[in-house]
């Protein structure tokens, strides 16, 4: 039993027997809200500590939602969305979502991607100074960056990329995100750069870059960073 708590917030009945018997066999204790409304009096009064949310809700926008605990709760939220709003989806993560899924989804992949949020939930008192994955290190604090114990020489951009990936590790950054943060508004809409210095980072950190392991491509969306 893990013990934690979550909070689902859908109004489709059949979504709501789906998850309710699988997540709570899978250890979690389960507590639901029907409307925004009653999603944001759960979240203050229940502490849950973690969110699934459907964009869909009947008295408000779940980007809303997303939005108004954004402005005070770090809690990891995962999106359920239909298949045909990926727009909505996207601009969901932008908004602070850490992940999503699209419906219809099997309870495996939600389990997993629960499993990853919650590893990676947000503690004020740990700010980590290193990141791992495989052979990968990372050291915040002397923006150096190892594979197997050898130095990976990277570009001030390439470096300021796979920070901002691995800092948010777990958790899918747009497009959009990531060409904001790390060049600017100005470049908000230059996918191919960021292709390129994907695909050049790659070559430097993965194993095998025709398969990469760590930094992982979300098709249509983003990217995302596995500690692996």
């Amino acid at each position: 039993m893990t013990g934690q708590r979550i909070l689902i917030v859908d109004d489709e009945p059949q979504i709501l027997r789906f998850l309710r018997p699988a997540l709570t066999a899978a250890g979690y204790e389960i507590i639901e809200a029907e409307t925004g409304k009653q999603a944001l009096a759960l979240v203050a009064t229940a502490v849950p500590d973690l969110l699934i949310l459907d964009l869909g809700l009947p008295d408000m926008d779940g980007k809303d939602v997303l939005t108004q605990l954004r402005s005070w709760n770090p809690i990891p939220i995962i999106i359920l969305s239909a298949r045909d709003r990926e727009v909505e989806k996207i601009a969901a993560l932008d908004l602070g979502a850490d992940d999503y899924l699209e419906k219809p989804f099997g309870i495996g992949e939600l389990t997993a991607r629960i499993r990853v949020a919650l590893r990676h939930k947000p503690k004020a008192e740990q700010v980590p100074t290193t990141i791992e994955s495989g052979d990968l290190r990372i050291d915040l604090d002397h923006r150096l960056v190892t594979k197997a114990g050898q130095p990976v020489k990277l570009t001030r951009k390439e470096y300021d990329l796979l920070r901002l990936l691995a800092t948010h590790a777990g958790r899918v950054l747009t497009h959009g995100t990531l060409l904001k943060d790390v060049w600017g508004p100005a470049h908000a809409q230059d996918l191919q750069y960021l292709r390129v210095f994907i695909r050049q980072i790659r070559a430097k950190i993965e194993t095998d870059e025709s398969a990469p392991a760590i930094i992982l491509t979300e098709p249509g969306v983003g990217y995302r960073f596995v500690v692996v």
